[in-house]
């Protein structure tokens, strides 16, 4: 509790020196923010980026094995795409992006998102859960958003129109952790987000507003669209692919949705738009899920079905303060 200044002269003057004093603050965090932000790309050398493996993971669909870095989500049928080159344009070529994080020692890749939401200040990134926790490395370090990778398929961030974007804060839903990625339990919410405060490359969230979070009124069979950036096979990661379709269960009855996807390593935590409207010329699409794991064995891809706790989770995020039993940030 405050002890109210009864002394008139005394509470003008600390009226007088706030100003100055929030001033000096605003701009010492200003310049730790930028200090960090320019750490964190001069990490990523060549070498580190060349080393940088997909963060992805496949389940054994008869022992229920994790496998990581092995993501095998496999071609299939029932999709009207089921793996293609995105040349629709649109918001969702730039809104989709790339990542580069650290964890357990090693250098990782994955895919991303911007969410609408974001502010003058700042933005906020989706992806996997797992591309921001792991059950044994911990938490994820040195996180870059690469936007609009397929117009821009470069990490030399000098060069690049769009700019880099480091994370200074991380958030997963609160049943994603201790474990991180394996258990039924953590693959229904294997989603995250990452806090970006705009920096020297501009606003990210003027460039590219994002889109929403639809938490509620889709269903198994609606039609959506999944994106992302695979590297494995025949892909290079350097192409924005998409599948779309109607959505199954997943046949293990672990409470998530799928696919028909050939989609596979590099493409984890890239984000689904509901609906049958082409995301090419509808801006308006929401965030539905996710891109979480698949089956070896079975073609498709699967991603947790987003609930009113995923806005729950993007808004701590933001805010900086987790909501008991629902959020862990770092």
């Amino acid at each position: 509790m405050r002890v109210r200044i009864s002394i008139v002269l005394a509470a003008l003057a600390v009226s007088l020196l706030l100003p100055g004093f929030a001033a000096a603050r605003g701009d010492s965090a200003a310049a730790a923010a930028k200090a960090e932000h320019d750490r964190i790309l001069a990490y990523w050398t060549p070498a580190r980026i060349a080393a940088a493996k997909w963060r992805d993971f496949s389940i054994d669909a008869k022992t229920g094995k994790v496998t990581a870095n092995k993501g095998k989500p496999g071609g299939g049928t029932g999709g009207t795409s089921t793996g293609a080159s995105w040349t629709g344009g649109g918001q969702v070529s730039k809104s989709v992006g790339r990542i580069l994080f650290s964890a357990g020692g090693s250098q990782w890749i994955c895919s991303g998102t911007v969410v609408a939401g974001g502010a003058n200040g700042y933005s906020v990134v989706l992806s996997a859960g797992h591309c921001a926790y792991d059950g044994t490395d911990g938490w994820s370090s040195n996180f870059v958003f690469y936007p609009n990778f397929d117009a821009e398929p470069t990490y030399t961030c000098a060069g690049r129109v769009n700019g880099c974007w480091t994370a200074t804060r991380l958030g997963i839903n609160a049943g994603f952790y201790p474990s991180g990625f394996g258990p039924d339990s953590a693959l229904r919410v294997d989603y995250s987000f990452a806090y970006l405060p705009n920096s020297s490359s501009g606003e990210l969230d003027q460039r590219f507003p994002g889109f929403g979070l639809k938490t509620s009124g889709a269903a198994v069979g609606d039609p959506q669209w999944a994106f992302g950036f695979p590297a494995e096979g025949k892909y290079h990661g350097l192409d924005l692919i998409y599948c779309n379709g109607n959505t199954v269960n997943d046949p293990n009855g672990v409470g998530t949705w799928g696919l028909a996807c050939n989609m596979n390593g590099g493409s984890s935590g890239g984000g689904w738009l509901y609906g049958s409207s082409n995301p090419g010329t509808d801006n308006t699409k929401q965030l539905s899920s996710v891109n979480s794991y698949g089956y070896s064995g079975l073609s498709y891809m699967f991603g947790p079905k987003f609930t009113s706790a995923t806005t729950t989770v993007m808004g701590d995020v933001i805010d900086g303060s987790a909501t008991s039993g629902t959020t862990v940030l770092h």
